[in-house]
């Protein structure tokens, strides 16, 4: 069973590049979430660093960074650790649980913050889904939801 133990922000960047009450049209909101670290933190559980973005096609955006600390008793955390060290990715498994949560959570948040900066809420939730990938291959590059 895979558990969120923690949650935390460290830090949060918006900017709104409009002027309040230009009229917009279509704004495209891209979402985006990147691990940036995974460490051991003991025998039970993981370390794991995210940056979330929702971009505003030009006209703003909202960053935040933050970490989870997250129990997987089906790995250790040393392995898990070592497999992103190796790979840069996660267990799909461990992966969706991981980028639905910092999603659900930073969206939230960011709904609340794009409401004081005057930008559309970042909605609705987008899901991820890890399973997509074919069995046997492997992924190329960063881990990025």
């Amino acid at each position: 069973m895979i558990a969120i133990k923690g949650w935390e922000l460290n830090s949060i960047e918006a900017k709104r590049f409009s002027r309040v009450g230009e009229k917009l049209m279509n704004v495209r909101i891209d979402h985006n979430n990147v691990v940036t670290s995974v460490m051991p933190l003991n025998q039970t559980d993981v370390s794991i660093e995210f940056r979330f973005t929702a971009n505003y096609s030009g006209i703003g955006f909202v960053r935040m960074d933050g970490k989870l600390v997250v129990a997987d008793d089906s790995r250790s955390p040393d392995s898990i650790a070592k497999e992103w060290g190796s790979t840069n990715n996660m267990p799909p498994e461990l992966a969706n649980i991981v980028h639905n949560a910092v999603i659900s959570n930073c969206v939230i948040t960011a709904t609340i913050i794009t409401r004081d900066i005057q930008l559309p809420p970042p909605v609705p939730l987008p899901q991820v889904d890890m399973s997509q990938q074919k069995k046997g291959e492997s992924p190329k590059g960063m881990e990025v939801a």
